[in-house]
């Protein structure tokens, strides 16, 4: 056991000096940062804009407070040239007939004629986002407004959509398709064989999650037909999370679930009338369970289905063409990978009225865009060079750009560029030179106009409206002035970017916080905050809310705090990169971090005797294997809602990532932290939420039972029936930060001792 001694002078002297940011208690100064301050106030809330919606014709809109109507919201348009604001439909127009108060609205959309608008209200949270509702439909010229779905119970329909011609809505109701006439035509059920296991125009709980797809149906561009998926999960097992709390007698939730290597949902997509009629089906595989279906669209005069189809194992990809009218199946262009193939929203998009589109792929080792003949036998490609496009932001079928995200010179930023569409130039970043750090754009139908939102590391968000392709300001919409201004006030270090080499050809980025105090003589503890699995990168210049200000708030304390990405995170740097962990997630990448860390150690002001560890779900993941593979260099690690055997997660991202169980054996136990929970030598928290339908409350039970076995020491806290998120209930995000923060300061003295 490590002798700590040295240290706690200065740790009792930190306490005596700054008891309020160690307490969390509430602090009259404004250069303090403390818990409550970051938690139960207001103070660092970022303000937001809008949310916006370009229009076709011109212009956007935003929902802002009726000044008529008490509590009522209203949408209004802007225009970008002069700044000009049209209240398009006031707050009184949403008094829904049978209340006393207006429609809440949450969502909206506008009939292609923009005569009518579809308001989704009254909504409940499906997973991870508020899916089921009720939806209205406000007939502008009339003023008429009427709620669809009156025969429904309140709240359950799902993704109503407007048909072309906006005579009609499409909506999931109970995994169920109707179409709703607006014009006094009633009500059609389209499907009629949907139940718990069959699901028609929705989606199971793991397509939800890792393909990131929830609105299951499609409307035809002529309006004659209906596309939708159908999963039936009738062959997976249900998970059951525990209630324990919420009634005298524990109940139970069934999820169906399906776990890495066991049976998968079967999926199929099909094409029905809207009138109604009989389905015509696809037939893809004849394996249904054993291949996906993530993504799908109508071409554009309305006779073929375009499916992307993959296998189990998602090294596998075709672009599939269907007739519309028979069912019979044609193959556009395959991808393959040796790896997994991404699936991404921007993967495809159609070239105006050609039959061509663009196709995102790393075939050539960086992530690059092409154009593809509607046949697939001609492509050409549209970024050219040794760098990856991050994203695809626009497509401006009449000038022939396209606009893409991307940083060629630094992983950690983010800017806009466009090439011609043609693939006959060279491309242009239009993000000036100026504006360092990270860049989205929501960009106008015509190409003139972006909203950009920009920030840096330690800057809070401007949002503004630019004028492209010079990228002129028009105007400041949001600048957070208030925010900018609490943090300006704080008491903060330096932060730096670094890279860190792990031999003569290998480099990773990470990033640290310093206190405003520092003496670069001295030793500190350092703390390292990581993920590391393909999802997420946190080599970011980009603001970082409130877990940013938390570690500004730690290092204020005494710690020097650091995160690196290594090998395997999704970071522009090349297919090698990124997929080099393919089989071995957990092994390799826990190797970069302990390689880097090594490094870091000959930094004069690193104490070695005193490094911490923390990560939230995949990097809580990382915090065991660290903490388990390396206890020599390791000695603290507060991991949260991890995933301590991989075998536990579902089939769609671990078999993404690793193949199949039965199939790499070796892997899945490698690779996951219970495996070596044995070596348990520093002090570590686990923290888990008992209702986490994502990341299975069962696995840290598991690892708990691994490390009773072993005699190991720990300290644990579950959340009752608090998600992945850990933040349902009062006071919760409060109580876990704090948690987190008595932990480190109690096991990892804080401050600076001499060198």
């Amino acid at each position: 056991m490590r002798n700590c001694s040295p240290f706690i002078p200065a740790f009792l002297l930190m306490w005596a000096l700054l008891p309020n940011a160690l307490l969390g208690q509430t602090s009259d100064s404004d250069s303090l940062l403390t818990l409550d301050r970051l938690f139960d106030s207001e103070d660092f809330t970022a303000a937001t804009y809008g949310p916006t919606r370009w229009l076709a014709g011109g212009g956007y809109t935003t929902l802002e407070n009726s000044q008529s109507v008490l509590g009522a919201r209203e949408i209004v348009r802007h225009d970008p040239a002069t700044g000009s604001r049209e209240i398009l439909v006031p707050g009184e127009s949403l008094v829904s007939p049978r209340r006393s108060f207006a429609l809440e609205i949450e969502d909206y959309d506008w009939s292609a004629d923009r005569s009518r608008l579809l308001v989704f209200t009254n909504t409940r949270r499906v997973w991870r986002r508020n899916t089921r509702g009720d939806y209205w439909v406000l007939d502008l010229p009339s003023g008429d407004l009427i709620q669809l779905g009156r025969f429904a119970e309140p709240s359950r329909l799902m993704f109503a959509k407007f048909s072309p011609d906006g005579d009609r809505v499409a909506y999931v109701y109970r995994n169920n398709i109707y179409v709703e006439s607006l014009d006094g035509g009633g009500v059609k059920q389209l499907t009629h064989d949907g139940t718990t296991t069959v699901i028609n125009g929705t989606f199971d709980w793991a397509y939800e999650e890792e393909f990131h797809i929830r609105d299951g149906f499609r409307w035809s561009p002529d309006g004659k037909s209906i596309a939708y998926w159908q999963l039936d999960a009738s062959g997976i097992r249900d998970f059951l999370l525990i209630n324990n709390t919420d009634s005298l007698y524990s109940y139970t939730i069934p999820i169906q679930y399906p776990k890495a290597g066991t049976i998968n949902s079967s999926c199929r997509i099909g094409i029905v009338p809207s009138t109604g009629g009989q389905t015509q089906w696809f037939e893809l595989s004849d394996d249904p369970r054993n291949n996906y279906i993530p993504r799908m669209k109508w071409s554009q005069d309305s006779r073929e289905i375009i499916m992307m189809h993959m296998n189990r194992l998602q090294n596998r990809l075709e672009l599939i063409a269907g007739d519309a009218e028979n069912g019979s199946t044609t193959t556009i262009l395959m991808e393959q990978d040796s790896a997994w193939v991404d699936v991404r929203v921007d993967k495809h998009h159609w070239l105006g009225e050609e039959n061509d589109f663009t196709w995102v792929t790393q075939k050539n080792g960086w992530r690059h865009v092409y154009r593809s003949s509607g046949d697939g036998r001609e492509e050409t490609l549209l970024t050219r060079g040794e760098f990856d496009i991050l994203s695809v932001a626009h497509v401006d079928h009449n000038e022939g750009w396209l606009y893409f995200i991307a940083s060629p010179e630094d992983p950690t930023s983010r800017y806009l560029y466009r090439a011609p569409l043609d693939g006959s130039g060279a491309m242009e970043r239009l993000t000036p030179d100026s504006l360092a750090g990270d860049h989205e754009y929501d960009i106008s139908p015509d190409s003139r106009y972006a909203i950009h939102t920009y920030s840096n590391f330690g800057d809070p968000p401007v949002i503004d409206l630019v004028r492209l392709p010079d990228h002129s300001r028009v105007r400041v919409l949001e600048n957070n002035d208030r925010l900018r201004e609490n943090v300006e006030a704080l008491r903060r270090g330096s932060h730096e970017f670094f890279r860190v080499a792990l031999g003569d050809t290998l480099e990773l980025d990470g990033w640290l916080i310093k206190p405003s105090d520092f003496d670069p003589s001295a030793k500190y503890p350092v703390l390292f905050y990581v993920y590391g699995e393909p999802p997420s990168q946190l080599t970011r210049d980009r603001w970082g809310g409130t877990r940013y200000l938390w570690h500004v708030m730690l290092a204020e304390q005494g710690y020097v705090v650091m995160s690196v990405d290594n090998r395997g995170t999704p970071a522009p740097r090349g297919r090698a990169w990124r997929k080099m962990i393919y089989g071995a997630i957990g092994a390799q990448a826990s190797a970069d971090q302990a390689g880097a860390l090594r490094e870091i150690l000959k930094w004069q002001f690193v104490d070695e005797s005193r490094i911490g560890v923390w990560g939230w779900s995949g990097g809580g993941s990382m915090t065991l294997n660290l903490m388990f593979r390396y206890p020599d260099l390791y000695h603290t690690g507060m991991s949260v809602a991890p995933v301590p055997d991989q075998r536990y997660y579902d089939t769609i991202y671990q078999e993404r990532y690793m193949g199949l169980p039965q199939e790499n054996v070796t892997g899945y136990r490698i690779g996951s932290p219970i495996t070596y929970a044995n070596n348990l030598h520093g002090n570590l928290l686990l923290v888990h939420g008992t209702g986490d339908d994502n990341v299975h409350y069962q696995g840290t039970e598991a690892l708990i039972n691994e490390l009773i076995a072993h005699n190991k020491h720990f300290t644990m806290m579950a959340y009752p029936n608090r998600t992945h998120s850990i933040r349902e209930g009062e006071g919760t995000t409060r109580h876990l930060y704090g948690l987190l923060t008595r932990y480190l300061n109690e096991n990892l003295p804080p401050g600076p001792v001499d060198g």
